[in-house]
């Protein structure tokens, strides 16, 4: 069964309780169960995992990059200036999916910019959940 990450930057441990007029009212252990849930019906083995630390995501990135792993990254306040996030992202060997539960082009202004979308293999944006759904399904389809 091939391995899929999905990497989870700061705050979405907070998912439930945080903004839920923009995050929704699930919690991380319900973003948790559809990954999951969708990894046993994409046939992939899904690893969720959540940091606040920057320095841990990165090197979760690489881990991912030495092991040719795809990568579902909601790299959260990160996406906007993580330059150290970004170059690790470079590196990737497989499949890496930039994903959002919010739209962040329809947000505040400096929420516009990703530093990360320009080395991600692509972005999903703004179906909340779903937006980890498509990605995983992507990833399934795409057979790298």
């Amino acid at each position: 069964m091939r391995t899929v990450f999905v990497l989870n930057g700061p705050n979405l441990s907070r998912l439930g309780t945080r903004e839920p007029d923009v995050y929704g009212a699930q919690t991380f252990d319900d973003l948790e169960g559809l990954c999951r849930q969708t990894g046993r019906e994409l046939g992939l083995a899904v690893d969720v995992r959540q940091t606040d630390d920057e320095a841990e995501l990165v090197s979760w990135i690489h881990e991912a990059a030495d092991g040719a792993i795809p990568v579902v990254l909601n790299p959260a306040a990160f996406t906007h200036y993580s330059y150290a996030l970004r170059d690790a992202i470079a590196q990737r060997t497989a499949p890496l999916i930039e994903v959002h539960i919010s739209n962040p082009a329809s947000r505040e202004e400096f929420r516009h910019t990703s530093v990360v979308a320009a080395v991600a293999s692509g972005t999903i944006a703004g179906f909340g959940l779903r937006s980890y759904e498509l990605a995983l399904r992507a990833i399934a389809e795409d057979g790298r």
